[in-house]
């Protein structure tokens, strides 16, 4: 069993990455320098050496996602609960938000009416906004499903995507679509991910900007 590390509350992250760092030596794996920072803050969020294996990153897309950000893109997600985990104050420097539709009453009535899912609805609804928009998607496979929808049909291009939604109903196939496009896109393959681990390739990139 192990020791109870006395740690101070500051020195816990560092900590844990210490340890991600080791762990990934003793592996043998060195993560191209890009995306480690966003890798291993994935891990840390989940725990989870898989992603070291699954997450797949577009040409050039953690450069291209803080070049958005400086740009003042915003982030539109597709829970509440990424959006209280995105670092709204860090990402406002920039002059960015970060926007949830899912709650919204119009939304709601249009999915109903129409027989669809909010996540797909909110996809549209974002596509309004005047800004580029950065999309998190940490759990609803519909929502990438209507954005590569908007792409084929040439009615609307984000400007990147995260795509990482969990489950196992139309998880695999909708990351596969995005997968396929031009866009770029940082993408978990598998059923894995999460609001949690959406959250937390937004803020390494955000945090990133701020080691820059």
């Amino acid at each position: 069993m192990k020791e109870i590390e006395q740690l101070r509350p500051e020195e816990i992250e560092k900590r844990s990455f210490a340890i991600i760092a080791e762990e990934l030596k003793c592996r043998g794996i060195e993560l191209p320098e890009e995306e480690a920072l966003i890798t291993k803050r994935v891990i840390h969020t989940s725990a989870d050496f898989d992603y070291v294996n699954t997450l797949t990153y577009s040409d050039h897309a953690v450069q291209i996602a803080k070049d958005l950000i400086l740009q003042g893109a915003d982030i539109v997600t597709d829970t509440n609960m990424a959006l209280a985990g995105i670092n709204k104050k860090m990402l406002a420097r920039y002059g960015g938000e970060v926007h949830c539709y899912m709650a919204d009453e119009m939304v709601a009535k249009i999915a109903k009416e129409r027989g669809i899912t909010r996540a797909a609805v909110s996809m549209e609804m974002a596509a309004k906004r005047t800004k580029p928009v950065i999309f998190a998607i940490g759990n609803a496979p519909t929502a990438l499903i209507r954005l590569y929808e908007m792409i084929q049909d040439r009615t609307y291009t984000p400007a990147f995507i995260i795509g990482v939604p969990v489950g196992f109903v139309n998880v695999e196939p909708a990351k596969e679509l995005i997968l396929k496009t031009d866009v770029p896109y940082i993408i978990n393959r598998g059923r894995k991910g999460g609001s949690n681990v959406a959250a937390a390739i937004c803020n390494a990139i955000i945090y990133e900007l701020g080691r820059d």
